[in-house]
């Protein structure tokens, strides 16, 4: 059986608007899960998600009640992996070298904060970082997100968020 897990980060936004809704079904609507890496600023923008398993946390953007709500790193399994999630503002300017600290044993490491996608291995470890998901890259770059396919092995690919309906 393979899961397909749809990992966004960096949306920044109070509610989840109309926009915000269709783009979301748009990309994830074939996906069983949903990881969000951080600053979704409002524990309303994980409720778009209400019929998938969520795994979330939050980010140095986020709300008082979002940053008691959820932990700002945390392992979970899809499948038969361990995946490592952080939104990464707290590991400082190399996070990716924090994340070797902070999930020593994991598959796959996901993290946000920079607004720049990233899709790579390291040795056996799947690095990901889905970007920003509402095109708050730099000079005005599109939103982008991930996809991450969990079977007999992990994949995963950054896409971007369409621009038109």
């Amino acid at each position: 059986m393979t899961l397909k897990a749809g990992i966004l980060s960096d949306t920044h936004i109070s509610c989840p608007d109309h926009r915000f809704k269709h783009l979301a079904n748009r990309c994830f609507g074939d996906c069983d899960v949903i990881i969000h890496a951080g600053d979704l600023t409002d524990l309303s923008i994980l409720e778009v998600f209400s019929d998938k398993t969520v795994h979330a946390v939050h980010g140095n953007m986020c709300r008082p009640d979002v940053r008691k709500s959820l932990h700002s790193s945390t392992t979970f399994s899809l499948g038969s992996f361990t995946i490592g999630l952080t939104h990464g503002a707290e590991l400082g300017h190399d996070i990716e070298t924090g994340l070797w600290d902070l999930f020593p044993e994991v598959d796959c490491m996901v993290y946000g904060h920079t607004h720049r996608p990233v899709c790579h291995r390291q040795g056996r470890i799947l690095v990901i970082n889905p970007g920003s998901f509402q095109s708050t890259g730099r000079w005005g770059a599109p939103g982008t997100y991930a996809i991450l396919d969990i079977g007999e092995t992990l994949s995963a690919a950054i896409h971007q968020v369409p621009q038109r309906s």
